[in-house]
């Protein structure tokens, strides 16, 4: 197994400017010029867009960064002692100390578990002060090569291993013998096994309050057990026996269910929903985001008992349906906003895929059979093979052959498509209720297809049967029956009272409501119809990914079925939406290409992978260009983003297929028209935020000025610019962007 960090990778008290995005960036630079990650700019894209879920930075002084995506080419670590310290969101300030972990997609379980452990090794005082004691890059290497088991130290043996993730202790296990007490505290709590002989425990004639943790971070990475090991350290120290799961990356052992039936108390630190909740269905518990595990774990053991102990204390209800409550504050529900847009995200993106395969076939369909395949397909299909090939098929099918092909494809396209509906309502549902919800969800759903209530009874749909299974979930039910409520009794009585009331009272408003407005939008044309583009066009490219581009996409996902010959509308809007979204990175990568001297060369970087972004309408290709200098570059973005969506309308331009860009031209009519939209809009946005970076930088004229004769050299690039950051690399700065407080690097 290669290295994980070398020399090359260490930076000692470096100044790498005063925001995490600019460390990370750095940082990912020197993993990239390690030839450990193709695209510097693509691992920082996902370590910060991690760090706006959750900020890394952990009490100590300590940050870890971290990120698992295709730009990493080999598991690497990057360790920056910084002077000065670098606000990583910690409650107890900034830190010098920051380990970059860069994971690739496919990391092996070996990888994951060194990267892991060397998480946990950060919770250990002695390591970090050893880490700031160092004098050399090589020290530092040595200190992480031993804490990650593969060297020896001198003085002694590092003898105990972590044990398998996910094990009770797997973090206090994992701590030098100069931490022998709180291991041996942490291995009682191993599932099913007894605790070591302590004095602690051999004094102690009554049995110890138990409280089982589970804790997992989006990455699964560090967070994960780093928040596991300190509620292990914290229970040894409380006289408290703690027992944890990870579910992280390097794989999960469960806990035995003997161990949590025996427990007092459940404490969930994730970030992500528990896998398997069912199985603490029943006991007290509190849930909060993963790192409040880190930074108040005590705290959260007796927040846990103190359920336990309270009469009306929470207690898991059997549906294991429990609204995600991890907040910043602890054990504070979401706000009625959040929690919606989070169901509804999660319906759309359950649902999409569904949209995608089978908008897709059906465009090839198309492709195959001619535009008149919807009249022959099923009759192809069911009549017909491929050593029986029809007779009977449009004038614009590509013979016998196509036309067979095209009915298979498009059928299937179809079938697939007329999951929709249903499949939005379960998810919603199960975003709400968790598997519960399901059943009642597609079944609602299938009712407001039948009802003709579409999209919008799907919604509503969704959220009646998520809400009526989180409350039956709710009841506190007998101890022989919690097992039948979340596979019988909830999906029975969900279903029933919410199809029952899309059936007799909601379907048929929502039917009405839903037909007037496809009547509403089939009528558009004209100047109505460019309003509608370019309002479509300015929501794909004001967050780019975010939740105002998810609601742009989804209406137009939601009505590709409703297309039709005779009713070309949603198509039209497909094709807005999707020309539109394409705008923004194509912008940024056309900028780049024009006036390179005013954009970092990590942005450069970035604008070379962004024409290829562009191209495929993935419009998060521009945000690391967002995130940097969002005050100019999404104004430019939204404006050109607009111009393409009210010409592709104005130009009556429809595409079959939900997603592609220019790689499903033989899905888009008027391709030549679509192209022309997405080249004016490409041409507006990239000209705008040039003339908004060179004039408004230093005003006017003379900014033009000073651009047009900046040299090519960090140094009078940092002198003209103001603050500059290191960027990885000797003799290289890279410009200090201002970034908006509101920015949010995964969405603008």
């Amino acid at each position: 197994m290669t290295s994980l960090i070398t020399t090359d990778l260490v930076v000692l008290d470096a100044d790498q400017g005063t925001e995490s995005s600019a460390v990370i960036r750095a940082l990912a630079a020197t993993i990239s010029e390690q030839g450990r990650a193709n695209s510097a700019d693509g691992l920082a894209a996902a370590a910060i867009a991690r760090e706006e879920k959750t900020p890394t930075g952990v009490p100590g002084g300590i940050a870890i960064p971290h990120a698992r995506t295709e730009a990493v080419t080999e598991p690497s670590l990057a360790m920056a002692r910084l002077n000065p310290p670098v606000d990583f969101g910690a409650k107890d300030g900034p830190a010098d100390l920051v380990f970059m972990i860069a994971a690739p997609e496919g990391a092996g379980k070996d990888h994951l578990k060194l990267l892991s452990k060397l998480a946990r090794s950060l919770v250990k005082k002695d390591f970090v002060a050893s880490l700031r004691a160092a004098t050399t890059e090589q020290e530092v290497v040595d200190l992480v090569e031993t804490a990650l088991g593969r060297r020896e130290t001198t003085e002694e043996q590092t003898g105990t291993e972590a044990a398998p993730t996910g094990a009770s202790t797997a973090g206090a296990a994992a701590s030098t013998a100069g931490a022998a007490a709180s291991t041996a505290g942490a291995a009682a709590s191993t599932a099913g096994a007894a605790a070591a002989p302590t004095e602690t425990a051999a004094s102690s004639a009554e049995r110890l309050r138990r409280v089982v943790a589970v804790t997992a971070c989006p990455t699964g990475i560090a967070h994960t057990y780093m928040a596991a090991d300190a509620l292990a350290q914290a229970g040894s120290e409380m006289g408290i026996d703690v027992v944890t799961e990870t579910q992280g990356s390097s794989g999960t052992t469960p806990i035995d269910q003997s161990v949590i039936d025996a427990a007092d108390a459940v404490v969930f630190a994730v970030d992500v929903d528990v896998r398997d909740k069912a199985r603490f269905a029943g006991k007290p518990y509190v849930q909060v985001p993963v790192k409040a595990g880190i930074d108040d774990p005590q705290g959260l053991i007796t927040k846990a008992l103190a359920e336990a102990d309270a009469p009306n204390g929470r207690r898991l209800a059997a549906a294991h349906a429990a609204a995600d409550e991890s907040s910043s504050a602890g054990n504070s529900r979401e706000s009625i906003g959040a929690h919606l847009k989070r169901v509804l995200l999660t319906g759309v993106s359950y649902m999409i895929p569904f949209v995608a395969a089978g908008g897709l076939l059906m465009a090839l369909g198309f492709l195959l059979g001619g535009f008149d395949i919807p009249d022959y397909a099923e009759d192809i299909v069911l009549g017909n093979s491929l050593w029986n090939l029809p007779t009977e098929y449009g004038d614009l099918a590509l013979g016998p052959v196509g036309a067979y092909l095209g009915a298979v494809a498009f059928q299937i396209g179809n079938l697939s498509m007329s999951f929709l509906v249903a499949a939005l309502a379960g998810y919603i549902a199960y975003g709400i209720a968790d598997r519960p919800g399901i059943a009642p969800g597609f079944t609602v759903g299938a009712v407001a297809v039948l009802m003709g209530a579409g999209f919008i009874g799907g919604i509503i749909g969704g959220l009646l049967a998520g809400y009526i299974a989180h409350w039956i979930g709710s009841f506190d039910a007998p101890r022989w029956l919690r097992g039948l409520m979340p596979v019988v009794i909830i999906p029975l009585v969900a279903s029933l009272v919410s199809s029952g009331l899309m059936f007799m009272v909601l379907g048929g408003p929502i039917s009405a409501l839903t037909k007037g407005l496809d009547s509403w939008l089939s009528s558009m044309t004209g100047a109505a119809a460019v309003v509608l583009g370019l309002i479509l066009g300015a929501m794909m490219a004001i967050d780019l990914g975010g939740p105002v581009n998810k609601v742009a996409y989804s209406f137009a996902v939601a009505g590709l079925a409703a297309g039709s010959v005779d009713n070309p509308v949603p198509w039209e809007i497909m094709a807005t939406v999707m020309a539109a979204g394409m705008v923004p990175p194509l912008a940024m990568a056309l900028a780049t290409a024009v006036r390179p001297r005013i954009f970092s060369q990590a942005e450069k970087e970035n604008g070379k992978a962004a024409w290829l972004l562009g191209a495929a309408f993935i419009s998060e290709g521009a945000i690391p260009f967002a995130a940097s200098d969002p005050l100019r570059v999404i104004p430019a973005s939204v404006v050109g983003a607009s111009v393409t969506g009210g010409m592709t309308m104005a130009f009556s331009v429809t595409s079959q297929a939900p997603h592609g860009g220019v790689f499903v031209f033989f899905a888009i009519d008027s391709f030549l028209l679509f192209l022309l939209s997405v080249v004016v809009g490409t041409l507006i946005s990239a000209v705008l935020v040039l003339a908004l970076k060179i004039f408004v930088r230093k005003g006017g004229k003379a900014g033009f000025a000073e651009a047009a004769d900046r040299s090519a050299s960090a140094t009078t690039a940092a002198a003209s610019t103001g603050p500059t950051t290191g960027s990885g690399s000797a003799g290289e700065a890279e410009q200090a962007e201002p970034v908006s407080s509101n920015a949010d690097a995964t969405r603008v």
